[in-house]
Formats: structure tokens, C-alpha cells, sequence
């Protein structure tokens, strides 16, 4: 199939990626000429594994097109994947803008037939505006093409979304065309050999199962960082009730590790969205607003931990930080519980040396100019002359660490985790 994908974010760079690795010519769309450049000179944007050598293979070969010309995209191909990005407004609600500049575009440009995909993640009844965005400028051009809006939902993991994007658990499709349905069948076919992984329903029912399964997976977390600061309350180990909770097979083990919070693209946004949407509808979502509000707290605990055992007043104090990403595998730095840990050590006056495998080059972006903060290219470097190591990202080499190294370096030997919020003393 020819292929559209407007958006070279995570979303539409990983979807269009896996597209032309089936053989489909796919032009990847995006405004950001810069962009567009260093992805035909296979720069990759963004960190997410197996996903370079994809992008050059299949670039390379002529069936990955990288392009700021939506015209030419949209010419010759037979399906438009709209996946550009949905960040949080400042009243909490998805800023659709981008959205529906595209939409406007579509409208402006398509010369035949089409199926529209909605990718990103939007909320209930985006679809239906986008599909009235698009017939304004059909209409104002005086031309009369057949379109199709579909909800096709994206359900990647940042650190794995190029597995989940050629093995997908499930693929939902939002439409009632059958003929759509059935070409969007034959586009995942090659992904989904079980077809009972395709779920078909209306495109409202597809938008609002995005947002519920992310808020779940994002209660889930909060709900077992909360069990965690009453273990460490009561004297038990939130590991081992990991291990008595998970094994009821109704519950599982998945998304209940304590930690610093959740963060990310996802997570933070879309609670936030999905609160909006119930208010919007006249409902005040009460779980989804104290998830929201555990999470805000839980990024804190390790700085209170901190000010617990150094005092208000951080100055001429250092602190080690293992972890910048906001979970292993990614260098997405997005809503980040370090980012919160680290500005608030800064307001208080301390120093930072800092370690991440994949995210110091974003951090240093997001930190650029300040000279209390050092990136290390070693994880034990940056505990020279510090006082205390903190680890905010379960990263796998941080998980046996040399601990006779730790101790000789550090100044107090003193050992935040972020896994079972403890503090150990060696």
C-alpha cells in the first residue's frame, strides 16, 4: 500500500517505520525541514531500539520517504495517518491545534479518495470535528472526494515500541465503513496473524479506549506507590507484596512497582485530558484527580528524604543522580520525576552530578547553562565528592552495582532508591 504518516514524533516515526518494513512505500510528513534532513541522513530524533537501523534500511531502499511536501505525500497514497502531537494545554485539557491545522491541510490538498487515520490520541469526538474540518475545505474548493475517518489508536511502549508496533497485542480499529475496515485489516494483516487481536467498534468507543487504558495503567502505578509509603509507614516490604498481589491472576504483575511517579508523553497528559473530558461532560472523575494527585506528591519523596536527612538548606552539599529518563529504555525525558528531584536539590542550593545511558544529551538541553549541574559519562564518576547517590530510573546496570565502589567514593554513604523508597546507610 502507499502510505501517509503525518508527524515524525515518536508515534509517526515508529509507525511509518514498521509500515515500510512490510513492503508499504510510506512518506513520513513533518514541517521541521531540520528534521526532515537529518532523517534522510539517518539522524534519528529521538532513542528507541532497533528503530535506526529500520529507518536507514528502508530509507535506503526507497519505500521510507522522509518529506515536507504533505502534497506529494497525500498524491499518491491511499491512506493518511494523522500522528502528530497532543500536548497538555494550560488548562489541562489535549491541545488539539496541530491537530486540526492538519485536518485544514488535508482538506486543502487530498485529490482522491482517502482513508484518514486518526493516530494520535485525542479526545471522544475528535474525529468527528477533523471530518468536518476536512469537508469545509473540500467544500470551499468546490471538489467532492470521498474520505473515511478511522480511530486506529497507538498502544507503544517508549523503550519497546518498535515490538509492539510489529507485534501488537491488540489493533483497534474506530469505524462502521465496512470496506475501510477490511482495507485496515489487510494493512495489519502481516502484523497480527491471531485476527482475533483486531477489535472493530465505532470511532468514539476507539478514542475513549486509548485514554482508559492509559489511565488505568496510570492508576495502577499510583495505587502501588501509595502502598509502598505505607509499607515503608508500617515496617513491610512493598517487593514481597508486589510478589502477594501480582500473583492473583485477576491483577497480574504488570504496572505495580513503586517508584518516583510516572511520567513520560502519555501518562501525564492523557489522566489530565480524561479529567477534562468528564468535566467537559458534567462529571467530576474523583479516582482519576487522586492518581493525578499521587503521582504529583510521589515525585517529592525522595527530596523529602533528602531535606529529612540534610536539612532545608542543601549548599555545599552534592548529590549523585543514577536515572534521568523517565523509565529504562528511552531517552524521552517528558514529565521526568528527575527533572522535579533535580530542580528542587537546586532550589535548595545543592549541586548535581548526574549519570543516564541514553538521556544526559536531552537533559542537557533541558539544564542547559547551569553550572550547579555536571553529566558524567560514567556512573560511578558522578559519585566522586558527592554526598549522597540518588537512583531515579530502574536503568538494568544500575541494578548490581559495585557496591564496595559506591562506598569508597561517596562522601556519606548514604543510598536512595527509588524501586522500594528506602534509605539504606553502608
Amino acid at each position: 500500500m502507499n502510505i501517509t504518516v503525518i508527524g515524525t514524533g515518536y508515534v509517526g516515526l515508529v509507525t511509518g517505520t514498521c509500515f515500510s518494513e512490510m513492503g508499504n512505500n510510506v512518506y513520513c510528513i513533518d514541517i521541521d525541514e531540520e528534521k526532515i534532513k537529518s532523517l534522510k541522513d539517518g539522524i534519528i530524533p529521538i532513542y528507541e531500539q532497533h528503530l535506526e537501523g529500520m529507518v536507514i534500511k528502508n530509507h535506503n531502499k526507497g519505500n521510507l520517504i522522509f518529506t515536507t511536501a504533505l502534497e506529494e505525500g497525500l498524491s499518491k497514497s491511499d491512506i493518511c495517518f494523522i500522528a502528530v502531537g497532543t500536548p497538555m494545554a494550560s488548562d489541562g485539557c489535549a491541545d488539539l491545534s496541530v491537530v486540526f491545522q492538519v485536518a485544514k491541510n488535508i482538506g486543502e490538498l487530498m485529490s482522491h479518495d482517502l482513508i484518514i487515520v486518526t493516530k494520535s490520541t485525542v479526545p471522544v469526538g475528535t474525529g468527528d470535528k477533523i471530518e468536518k474540518i476536512i469537508q469545509k475545505e473540500l467544500d470551499k474548493r468546490g471538489v467532492n472526494y470521498n474520505f473515511q475517518m478511522v480511530s486506529n489508536p497507538e498502544f507503544l511502549k517508549e523503550g519497546t515500541a518498535v515490538e509492539d508496533s510489529m507485534r501488537p497485542d491488540r489493533v483497534i480499529i474506530g469505524s462502521e465503513d465496512e470496506k475501510t475496515i477490511n482495507m485496515m485489516k489487510e494493512l495489519y494483516a502481516p502484523y497480527v496473524k491471531n485476527h482475533d487481536r483486531f477489535i472493530i467498534m465505532d470511532i468514539r468507543s476507539a478514542e475513549m479506549s486509548k485514554y482508559a487504558s492509559n489511565a488505568m495503567l496510570a492508576t495502577r502505578i499510583s495505587f502501588m506507590n501509595e502502598i509502598a509509603n505505607i509499607c515503608e509507614k508500617v515496617g513491610a516490604d512493598v517487593n514481597k507484596v508486589r510478589l502477594g498481589v501480582g500473583s492473583d491472576k485477576r491483577i497480574g504483575y504488570s504496572f505495580l512497582y513503586a517508584g518516583c511517579g510516572y511520567g513520560g508523553s502519555c501518562f501525564p497528559k492523557d489522566v489530565s485530558a480524561l479529567i477534562k473530558t468528564g468535566e467537559i461532560a458534567g462529571y467530576s472523575p474523583k479516582i482519576l484527580n487522586e492518581v493525578e494527585n499521587v503521582n504529583n506528591n510521589q515525585k517529592m519523596v525522595l527530596v523529602n528524604k533528602i531535606r529529612e536527612k540534610f536539612g532545608e538548606n542543601l549548599s555545599n552539599l552534592s548529590f549523585g543522580i543514577w536515572g534521568l529518563s523517565f523509565k529504562p529504555g528511552t531517552d524521552d525525558m517528558r514529565e521526568a520525576p528527575s527533572v522535579v528531584i533535580i530542580n528542587e536539590l537546586l532550589k535548595s542550593g545543592a549541586s548535581i552530578k548526574a549519570y543516564d545511558p541514553k538521556a544526559c544529551e536531552v537533559a542537557e538541553n533541558i539544564f542547559k547553562n547551569n553550572e550547579n549541574i555536571e553529566f558524567c559519562n560514567s556512573k560511578y564518576d558522578v559519585l566522586n565528592d558527592s554526598n549522597s547517590l540518588i537512583i531515579v530510573t530502574e536503568w538494568n546496570e544500575f541494578k548490581s552495582p559495585d557496591f564496595n565502589e559506591i562506598h569508597d567514593r561517596l562522601k556519606i554513604k548514604l543510598y536512595l532508591m527509588v524501586e522500594i523508597n528506602l534509605t539504606r546507610n553502608y
